[in-house]
């Protein structure tokens, strides 16, 4: 376990390309034997239509780069925890020139590309997506 202020610090400077991130349900980290961190993996909150569906997001993964396997570690730790407290899937999204390898090695399957796009609607604006592109979009079954 890992609490989301620890997590979302380690984020902020190891990330490659989404460095902030807003809020986190509960977060699940890599340590070495001296209690330093090696990474962090963050759930948090899905969209709208997902209240009760018991889908967990999974909305970062970050580790230092000579960690073997650590993000696999991750995904499956945290969908462990995700079971544990009641939920069905677990849904992530990675960039297009991301091969997803961890992913598969965690029991992930492909679903697809998203449409992209920006987050702002008209009843409720947002500030422009960092990454607007398309997505492959991930699933396990918990």
């Amino acid at each position: 376990p890992c609490t989301i202020r620890r997590a979302k610090e380690w984020v902020r400077t190891t990330h490659r390309h989404l460095p902030l991130v807003n809020g986190g349900l509960f977060a699940v980290a890599l340590e070495n034997d001296s209690g330093d961190l090696l990474g962090v993996a963050i759930a948090g909150h899905g969209p709208q239509e997902w209240q009760g569906t018991k889908r967990l997001i999974i909305t970062r993964v970050a580790v230092a780069d000579d960690v073997r396997n650590g993000c696999s570690r991750l995904y499956g730790a945290i969908c462990r925890a995700g079971k544990a407290l009641g939920y069905k899937e677990a849904w992530t999204y990675t960039l297009p020139e991301e091969p997803g390898i961890s992913l598969r090695a965690a029991g992930f399957e492909h679903m697809g590309m998203t449409d992209g796009g920006e987050h702002s609607r008209r009843a409720r604006p947002r500030k422009a997506a960092v990454r607007p592109e398309p997505k492959h979009r991930w699933r396990r079954i918990l």
